[in-house]
């Protein structure tokens, strides 16, 4: 099975699954914070109906991203998924926004719940289901490292913890402290902020063609040193849409080197390189060593 297709195969899942879990969860928790009035519980319900929404754009917008290149969009489409992932970011800082309101007016003039056992189970069921969820959207990440996911698996993390925090609220609140249920949808309301900051980040980032980690960095350096007549490397450039990543270097090679054995040398190379990176997009330039500006080869050693 190739990396690509284990790749489209496992986020279409990923994002199906979040879709599904959304739809139940929200119904669930509509029926239940009708019958209590919780405010917690209300915050929960908002942050699900956001999921769902965001979940929506993911299940969309990564099927786009997994189309190929094509006349118009010659790197591929990958850069939609950093896209879905800010779109995420906005609806969630909108849902905190309301919910930071809400839960604020709710301090100042608190209510009793009705009901607080029946809110208690389902946010007992939710974070479970949950739970489930965000276990397999770290699997998918481990073996894909997808944008969208990790950010659609930051919020149902998130969620999570709000349901834990439901559960305590209205424990709580079933004791007699009424105002426990508002305070903890008002800090609930901050750690979502708090997500959605992240989440915004990391996708404007990509967006902004971040390079690869420096630890992707050494492993490239260690793939061009298995070639002695490779004298050194310099102007390595990289970045990644969706999937794919994007990996660019001069490699210098001695002034009478044939032509044929240069190229033999850097088709290599690149071979060992994308092997290493699948699915990965690799350019490689040769430069007679002479013709090396002094400071890149200076360069070049730090980076050994």
């Amino acid at each position: 099975m190739s990396n690509s297709y284990l790749y489209e195969k496992s986020v279409k899942r990923a994002t199906l699954g979040a879709v599904l879990v959304s739809i139940f969860l929200i119904i669930i928790k509509l029926i239940t914070c009708w019958l209590t009035g919780s405010m917690s519980l209300f915050a929960s319900l908002l942050d699900s109906s956001i999921d769902l929404l965001a979940s929506g754009l993911n299940f969309f917008l990564v099927r786009y991203a997994l189309k190929p290149a094509d006349d118009d969009h010659t790197f591929g489409h990958g850069k939609a998924e950093s896209l879905a992932a800010l779109a995420q970011s906005t609806f969630i800082i909108g849902s905190a926004t309301i919910l930071l309101l809400s839960s604020i007016k709710s301090i100042i003039h608190p209510t009793d719940i009705q009901l607080p056992l029946l809110g208690i189970i389902v946010s007992v069921i939710s974070a479970v289901i949950t739970c489930i969820l965000v276990i397999y959207q770290k699997y998918v990440i481990t073996i894909t490292h997808s944008k969208a996911i990790q950010a659609d698996m930051l919020h149902y993390s998130s969620d999570m913890f709000m349901n834990i925090a439901v559960i305590f609220a209205l424990c709580l609140s079933w004791y007699g402290i009424i105002f426990a249920d508002a305070a903890f949808a008002f800090f609930i309301a901050l750690f979502i902020f708090y997500n959605a900051y992240k989440i915004a980040y990391n996708a404007i980032q990509d967006l902004l063609d971040r390079a690869l980690p420096d630890g992707d960095n050494m492993k490239m350096a260690n793939i061009v040193a298995l070639f002695p007549e490779v004298h050194g490397f310099h102007d390595l450039k990289t970045r990644q849409a969706g999937p794919v990543k994007f990996i660019q270097l001069h490699i210098e090679l001695d002034d009478n080197m044939p032509l044929i054995k240069a190229h033999a040398i850097a088709d290599s190379i690149e071979k060992l390189i994308s092997k290493e990176f699948s699915p990965a997009v690799v350019i490689i330039h040769q430069d007679p060593l002479s013709v090396v500006p002094s400071e890149l080869m200076y360069a070049k050693n730090q980076q050994k």
